[in-house]
């Protein structure tokens, strides 16, 4: 005889199920953050924190709506079927009819906001991935099932971030590095996509029009006009990808010293601006040979 369910532990252990899908979730992105290009501006870890700390009340309350909507008429529909089955409930019948619950609101609200239908798609998927695995992991019957849970799902983020973490240290996920360069590559145009340039030359040249050109109201307190002119420039290879470095000396400016990022399909050459702190990476990269972006002039004077 199997053992009665109490459906006030589905809702509870699916509660829990979306709560510990965040973290594992956050785990999974800044993994795949680390590698990729770094951002121009680089995050602010203790803040993200912060925040994530803060919502989880409302995170609970948005997991248990949404255990309460989809995920307890899921369990009871396919302890509904299983019955007329003749036996226990099919696990397999969960995922489908939460699906089907699924597609009244969100392809109601699709064609309501005209969304695109790849779009819906994608985030149907993935809405009725993240709650069947609610349904799924409560269909279980047993008096200690939420503190298995708990157990088991804080061990899934504790243990995704240490193998995590593993991967990159030895290689096995491929950490971010900056592409290989060389003089070679830095001859030409390099922009900020503001109509800021340097143009390096191959006879160790470089031109600058307005780089690095930082407004008042942006930075208050460090405000700088960009860097006009002309200049030498010198590539340095260092003694890996990420000690490359391209120094920069035109009178008067201030900006002599640039790391290698991007890619091989797209480097970039960055510097950190700004107030100490986070920082924000003032970028330029390198415009495809033969192009010259609006309003840029190799003349090095102000327009």
């Amino acid at each position: 005889m199997h053992q009665k369910r109490s459906y006030a532990v589905v809702l509870v252990v699916s509660t829990l199920v979306g709560l510990l899908e965040v973290p594992l979730t956050v785990v999974v992105v800044l993994l795949y953050v680390r590698t990729q290009p770094p951002p121009d501006k680089d995050p602010n870890y203790v803040e993200i924190g912060a925040a994530l700390v803060g919502t989880v009340p409302l995170i609970g309350f948005i997991s248990f709506l949404l255990s309460l909507v989809f995920v307890l008429p899921a369990v009871a529909l396919a302890d509904l079927l299983g019955r007329w089955l003749g036996r226990h409930a099919a696990w397999w019948s969960a995922p489908l009819i939460v699906a089907a619950l699924l597609v009244p609101p969100v392809f109601g609200y699709a064609a309501y906001n005209d969304t695109q239908t790849r779009a819906t798609l994608l985030f149907w998927v993935s809405a009725t991935a993240s709650l069947s695995a609610g349904a799924l992991i409560a269909l279980p019957r047993g008096d200690r099932l939420l503190g298995r849970v708990a157990r088991w799902g804080t061990g899934a983020v504790v243990g995704t971030a240490l193998f995590g973490a593993l991967g990159l240290a030895v290689g096995l996920l491929p950490a971010y590095e900056p592409p290989r360069i060389g003089p070679q590559t830095m001859v030409g145009l390099w922009n900020d996509r503001m109509g800021h340039d340097l143009v390096f030359t191959s006879d160790g040249r470089v031109t600058a029009t307005g780089v690095g050109r930082r407004f008042a109201f942006d930075y208050p307190y460090d405000p700088y006009p960009g860097c006009w002119g002309s200049g030498t420039w010198v590539y340095e290879g260092g003694r890996d990808v990420r000690a490359q470095k391209v120094r920069i000396d035109i009178p008067g400016c201030t900006l002599p010293v640039w790391d290698v990022g991007g890619t091989a399909e797209n480097p970039r050459i960055v510097r950190q601006i700004g107030d100490p702190g986070p920082g924000y990476l003032y970028r330029l990269d390198k415009s495809p040979a033969g192009t010259w972006p609006r309003g840029s002039t190799t003349s090095g004077s102000p327009r």
